[in-house]
């Protein structure tokens, strides 16, 4: 299975608190900021919980 880099990219001023406890959840606290994570079904969803405040790259 693949992993997802995700980085945040815009920041979390005035959003919903689900879209930023979902944020969070994926381990962004910073903009700019980036991890990896599996390529899960779970992790796909909260990506496109918040898929306007990330992007996403197969690594």
């Amino acid at each position: 299975m693949a992993d997802l880099k995700i980085t945040l990219v815009k920041g979390l001023v005035n959003r919903k608190p689900a879209q930023r406890d979902t944020v969070r959840t994926l381990g962004l606290r910073k903009i700019g900021q980036s991890v990896v994570r599996p390529d899960t079904p779970s992790t796909r969803g909260l990506v496109q919980a918040v898929r306007h405040l990330v992007t996403v790259e197969e690594v």
